[in-house]
């Protein structure tokens, strides 16, 4: 299989010596993010909820269903930019009922070369995949949403006997999906390695009909799939230009 030979190939390099936290030290972003505890991908959104105040926040509660899906009989996933005290994409799939989510901080790449550092976050409820907005200043999360990519996917994580749950491949730390979106497509591993608070995912484009080392979407690709507005006309527009993270 064209993809379990890609991904193979992909995960042996990532296995070379590789600190993906000293590359993003210096944006701060290590000191926001790394140390939220691995064990969060396992979170209910109980803890999405604990963490905001919906009378403030036009965040969903998770309460009003899932209509982001729009009918899709696939499960859902979305990219999500989020400017907050440091700006990143969030990556969330579908799965179980919630979104399982990573902060990437430079975003997904098209390029099977390239190993993007994946943090884990709090799962979401499943609306949070239609949520375009300004988070107040104050909030968790502060800042502004754009909807940078949504779309499909398929599971393709393979065991000996046929397809491994996306529970399961989540917990054993190799999940494969070939995504169906409007900027990028194909097939992306998560990989976790290392363990305890030394975990780290990495997400890695594999080597398909969708790879090209010559793209670069989160450079050049930067309006929502949904309004088409970048992250400074949602500012101005929802907030009267007060909606820039708080950092």
């Amino acid at each position: 299989m064209k993809f379990a030979r890609s991904v193979k190939h992909e995960i042996a390099k990532s296995c070379r010596p590789f600190d993906p936290i000293q590359r993003f030290q210096k944006s701060g972003f290590d000191k926001v993010m790394m140390s939220r505890p691995i064990k969060r991908i396992s979170m209910s959104t109980k803890h999405y909820r604990q963490k905001r105040d919906f009378r403030r926040t036009d965040e969903p509660s998770g309460k009003g269903g899932d209509s982001s899906r729009n009918g899709a009989e696939q499960p859902v996933f979305v990219v999500q930019k989020h400017d907050a005290s440091t700006q990143h994409y969030d990556f969330r799939l579908e799965v179980d009922g919630v979104l399982k989510s990573w902060a990437i901080p430079k975003g997904p790449s098209v390029d099977p070369k390239e190993k993007r550092l994946a943090i884990p976050t709090e799962d979401h409820p499943l609306d949070y995949a239609g949520f375009e907005g300004v988070i107040p200043k104050d909030e968790y999360g502060g800042g502004t949403v754009l909807i940078w990519d949504r779309g499909t996917y398929e599971n393709i994580t393979d065991k000996d006997d046929g397809k491994r749950s996306m529970a399961d491949a989540i917990d054993d730390g190799h999940v494969l999906v070939k995504l169906q979106g409007e900027k990028i497509s194909g097939g992306y591993a998560l990989h976790r390695t290392g363990s305890g608070e030394d975990a780290r995912w990495l997400l890695i484009k594999m080597d398909d009909d969708h790879a090209d080392a010559r793209r670069n979407p989160v450079s050049t690709e930067t309006e929502s799939v949904v309004s088409h507005r970048t992250l400074d006309e949602i500012a101005d527009e929802e907030s009267g230009g007060e909606g820039r993270g708080d950092g």
